[in-house]
């Protein structure tokens, strides 16, 4: 069915990844079977208006901006969001997906940005990582560590000499807001010498906790 439970779509700037700055229209889907201790978006987790195709196109028409990122919640939920990635490719938009990585990413059209959240332990969602996801990222996919403790800090470093993470892939680490010092994982990134990209979430700086920005 070419139809989407939608929470919210809004233009703002993006807060994270490698394309962190730039105006982006953001559309972000209801619901979530993850449920992670800093959750910034369980308002997205019930609720919501179903909409069809049609309409969320002619929502985002609205906004002089060729940029997408589709969020949640956890969008890979729907299933008709991978069709809806791929009609989003084909009318021209430079598309990226926000997934925590456990639901399959086999079916995502190549065009789309996968920025793929692998869960920590501190996360309390870590069982729930897809890693045979990892083998399917692309060059321009991006992987994103967010860091609450010391702990998660050397469990991510461990993946990264453990798991096959395909050449090229982003690796992002971020503090978790509320639980981690950004200035503690910076220097433990120098001291370390760890060839990741450190980031911060640009969002909560300019509008701190204000949903829909």
């Amino acid at each position: 069915m070419n139809m989407l439970r939608i929470t919210e779509i809004f233009y703002s700037l993006q807060g994270e990844s490698n394309t962190s700055g730039w105006p982006t229209i953001f559309i972000r889907l209801t619901g979530c079977p993850l449920r992670c201790q800093y959750c910034d978006s369980a308002y997205a987790f019930k609720g919501g208006e179903k909409k069809t195709f049609t309409t969320i196109l002619q929502e985002i028409s609205r906004y002089r901006c060729k940029r997408i990122c589709v969020t949640g919640g956890e969008p890979l939920a729907q299933p008709a969001c991978y069709t809806f990635l791929t009609l989003l490719a084909d009318q021209g938009y430079q598309v990226s997906i926000e997934t925590s990585g456990a639901r399959p990413i086999a079916g995502i059209d190549n065009r789309i940005t996968i920025v793929m959240d692998l869960k920590t332990p501190d996360s309390k969602e870590e069982p729930k990582n897809l890693y045979a996801n990892i083998k399917l990222l692309k060059p321009c996919d991006q992987i994103k560590f967010v860091i609450c403790s010391r702990k998660d800090y050397d469990w991510s470093v461990k993946q990264l000499s453990t798991l096959a993470i395909p050449h090229d892939v982003d690796i992002l680490f971020s503090p978790s807001w509320h639980d981690l010092k950004p200035q503690e994982l910076a220097q433990w990134i120098l001291d370390d010498n760890l060839q990741v990209r450190f980031q911060l979430q640009l969002h909560k700086i300019l509008w701190q906790d204000c949903p829909g920005r």
